[in-house]
């Protein structure tokens, strides 16, 4: 396993490390002779896979080990490192890139390194970063370091305890398990939920057209009808009345862009927009950033550099017209705690540059299209509508109508805009015809359940993670079995309910209280600022933990952890009551004689209805060996029926490959 570029430095080369091999070949057409670019494809070294890898008895000290496969790579480097007459250390500039850049100077040797960082691979922004090399910060790797031996310490001592107290296999991380706790106090919320009836009544009226409007009061009050009893004696009330006009407004709102991507907004926008994962979204971005197709990706900044600010409205004022122009710049503020040093948003590199034109297809063209359209948009001119609201009374009662008219497009010239509803022109005092009354029945709804645009805006808001982390730790909690995916709807499975309900909140605080959590982030910020000692933050932290971690291996005791309900059966062999309890590849009934009693059988969860390949069995929700869900037949294996597909009508599909049962 070689390098992408031979090592043939003449006497005063100069060698320009970078992490990707994508970006090596672009930054070496950009800087031309005088240059080898390398790359360490990713991480050279890193904590190790089977140990802890920390000394927790010396200041928390990182024992890294060299990623396998990389000994020929590290050997090329330091090859190419003698030889050069400077050498320019290049990677990505955030906080794991100026740790990854100290990992390389550590194993090239402590000499001619500088660092160069840049938002974008360009040219321009390229050669600029030369200009103006500076030293490591020691600060952000001290950061970088602090979150990674913190994160190890949760993660290396917790998912034993899971192992031997739950089953093998779990797994549990400082910012997965606050995101798993959000996930399930949702569900227990939309559980405790008492849906409350109610109902609405819309009248059809007629003047110079046909309109709608909705009653709100009765002498002055908000009405509230919470039965079709009431609705029908409203309505027969409202019948007899006379329906008159009793206020007509017009006014102006105006709909204002949103602010350029960040990291978060990106990922939302690719569930909303594209059905894209997050993970699916940052692996485009990714790809289009080592392009040189758009800003770094992983930032939490709506600031958009100045110069780049004059290209975009400069190409809106010669493809739109100057009306669609603001008289200044609009300037968003970064509405985050800290954004990270001094990052852009996500925008284009060059905004000349539309989806049409790109040269790229798939997935990093939808992605390119949502940044190009969001920058541009973003500074554009207000949407205006004209506001049209009527009040109708009718007798005590009052109706309420709106509409809206599209006046100026504005920015949603790019994006499309709201619904216009049109309403007659109303005068004050005019009779109407009433055409109809439409009564409804409703039902009051519960929060909804998580999605990955939801959990990832509220981790933001919370202060927890970073623009790095919210992909991986949506897929990992997925990956684990803790969540899985109903339509685009996030709900916890068994194993996440009992790790959080019977092990991480009752015996681990701290690990899953949001605003320690956030605490924690805060912490790294300082950290980076050089205002806290990263091995203090650790040493806090460690201590209470390792208490909790001493008292829940003395007092939890694996069979209660693992049983989710009691049942009404007997056991057929010895008469003990019957219980349902968590196993590795799902729910199952279980004596509570065990280990006396081994009487156990498969947990069947029907979904009411007949297998639609065979007809004879019934759809079941099983599971795969890697804890998702899927619906079979409980005929099988003489009916080979699988699906990752409800196929329950009008259910929400899922991805349409069939599981192996």
């Amino acid at each position: 396993m070689g390098l992408d570029t031979c090592v043939l430095l003449s006497p005063k080369m100069k060698l320009v490390i970078v992490e990707s091999p994508t970006k090596a070949k672009t930054l070496q057409k950009f800087l031309g002779e005088g240059y080898e670019v390398l790359s360490s494809k990713g991480h050279l070294v890193d904590l190790p896979k089977k140990n802890l890898g920390v000394d927790v008895e010396h200041d928390f000290t990182p024992e890294y080990d060299q990623v396998p496969g990389k000994k020929e790579v590290i050997t090329e480097l330091k090859k190419a490192a003698a030889k050069a007459e400077e050498i320019f250390l290049a990677t990505d500039p955030d906080r794991e890139g100026e740790a990854i850049a100290w990992h390389i100077k550590q194993l090239i040797g402590d000499h001619k390194t500088k660092r160069v960082a840049f938002h974008e691979i360009t040219e321009e922004a390229v050669k600029e970063s030369f200009l103006a090399p500076r030293e490591i910060n020691q600060q952000l790797v001290d950061s970088q370091q602090a979150r990674r031996v913190l994160d190890r310490l949760v993660g290396y001592k917790l998912s034993p305890l899971l192992w031997k107290k739950v089953r093998y296999g779990l797994s549990a991380g400082r910012v997965q398990s606050v995101a798993v706790r959000l996930v399930v106090d949702r569900e227990k919320e939309r559980q405790a939920f008492h849906p409350e009836e109610y109902w609405e009544i819309l009248a059809k009226l007629s003047d110079s057209g046909d309109f709608e409007a909705k009653l709100l009061e009765k002498d002055g009050v908000k009405i509230a009808i919470g039965s079709q009893e009431d609705s029908d004696r409203i309505a027969a009330e409202l019948k007899k009345e006379e329906y008159l006009v009793s206020r007509a407004e017009k006014s102006e709102r105006r709909r204002h862009p949103y602010p350029p991507y960040t990291t978060s907004t990106l990922q939302q926008a690719g569930v909303n927009v594209l059905g894209f994962s997050g993970k699916r979204t940052m692996r485009a971005a990714q790809a289009l950033y080592e392009a040189g197709l758009i800003t770094y990706h992983r930032t939490d900044s709506t600031v958009i550099g100045e110069k780049a600010l004059e290209q975009i409205r400069n190409f809106i004022g010669k493809n739109y017209g100057s009306n669609y122009l603001p008289a200044d710049a609009i300037r968003y503020k970064t509405k985050v705690r800290l954004a990270q040093e001094a990052h852009e948003a996500i925008r284009p590199t060059k905004v000349e540059l539309t989806g049409e034109k790109l040269d790229v297809s798939g997935d990093e063209k939808k992605v390119y299209e949502l940044v190009w359209r969001q920058t541009v948009a973003s500074q554009m001119l207000p949407a205006v509508y004209e506001q049209v609201s009527a009040d109708i009374q009718a007798g005590s009662y009052l109706f309420r109508a709106t509409g809206s008219k599209l006046i100026f497009d504005g920015w949603e010239r790019l994006n499309r805009g709201e619904e216009a509803r049109s309403l007659p022109e109303l005068k004050e005092g005019e009779k109407l015809k009433l055409l109809e009354l439409v009564p409804s029945q409703h039902f009051t709804e519960p929060l909804a359940r998580y999605t990955e645009a939801t959990l990832i805006k509220k981790l933001e808001e919370e202060g927890i993670g970073r623009p790095s982390t919210y992909a991986p730790i949506i897929s990992t909690i997925q990956d684990r079995g803790y969540v899985s995916k109903e339509g685009r709807a996030l709900k916890p499975e068994d194993a996440g309910g009992i790790v959080n309900d019977k092990i991480l909140v009752p015996y681990f605080t701290d690990v899953v209280d949001l605003s320690f959590t956030a605490k924690m982030e805060e912490g790294f910020d300082e950290i980076a600022r050089g205002e806290k000692n990263w091995v203090e933050l650790i040493r806090g932290f460690y201590g209470p933990f390792s208490q909790e971690l001493e008292k829940a291996e003395e007092s939890i005791d694996k069979s209660s952890m693992t049983t989710i309900a009691e049942t009404d059966e007997k056991c057929p062999d010895s008469g003990h009551p019957l219980v349902i309890k968590l196993g590795r590849y799902g729910r199952f009934y279980s004596c509570t004689g065990f280990p006396e009693c081994k009487y156990a059988r498969p947990y069947i969860e029907k979904i009411g209805m007949s297998c639609p390949d065979c007809k004879e069995g019934e759809v079941i929700i099983k599971k795969t060996r890697r804890g998702k869900n899927f619906y079979g037949c409980s005929r099988y294996p003489d009916c080979k029926f699988a699906s990752w597909k409800d196929p329950r009508p009008s259910k929400p599909e899922t991805p349409s490959e069939t599981p192996s049962p």
